[in-house]
């Protein structure tokens, strides 16, 4: 893929760097290139050897207004985004249950170092955008999610059948920061705080 066509790296951040993260970049024309990395040293020199416009990672990338550090057991727990989500009875997991707070706590530090080189970084949650958009989760069969992102208009860089659900998910972040660029998005929750990028409709 063409540098100057690049335009949105989608993450797919695990909680553990022992664990999978997808990764995709996604030119303007919803083309694709994925991979698994695994340490936030390869997450940090891919995507800032692509120089997207913006990064959208799955991750909580913020905490709650109130809440001091992930490390607290007491409330708040739940992010204004997160209310927003159970009012669309959108599942979803709260950064408070136990291994989430190991992903929030590598997610905000990500964040942070993607910011500080320029970047711009949001919160997206693939399970969410699949809903909206009426794709099935992951969960319910690989082969279903990739060819609804085909039939989308996602151009997959490997043949389906290759794909994991961990890329599957990166390009679902991707296709969310594409909408972000264009505009065509919804953004969820309390602007202090944080926002969750969704799509439109």
């Amino acid at each position: 893929m063409k540098k100057e066509a690049v335009l949105v790296v989608g993450i797919d951040l695990a909680g553990s760097e022992k664990r999978n993260t997808g990764f995709c970049v996604m030119d303007r024309s919803m083309s694709c290139e994925t991979m698994v990395l695994h340490t936030d040293d390869e997450i940090l020199a891919h995507t800032l050897e692509a120089k997207p416009s913006v990064v959208s990672i799955d991750a909580p990338l913020f905490l709650p207004k109130g809440r001091k550090s992930i490390e607290d057991r007491g409330p708040p727990h739940f992010r204004e985004c997160d209310k927003e989500l159970l009012r669309m009875h959108i599942r979803f997991f709260p950064i408070s249950l136990g291994p989430m707070r190991m992903l929030t706590t590598r997610g905000m530090k990500l964040r942070a170092a993607l910011e500080s080189h320029g970047l711009e970084v949001i919160e997206s949650l693939p399970g969410a955008i699949q809903d909206i958009l009426h794709m099935p989760r992951k969960q319910a069969g690989l082969p279903l999610l990739a060819r609804a992102l085909i039939d989308y208009g996602v151009v997959l860089g490997k043949p389906e059948g290759e794909l994991n659900g961990d890329e599957l998910d990166a390009v679902t972040s991707a296709l969310v920061g594409l909408q972000y660029k264009r505009g065509t998005y919804r953004a969820i929750g309390d602007p202090s705080e944080g926002l969750m990028i969704l799509p439109a409709s």
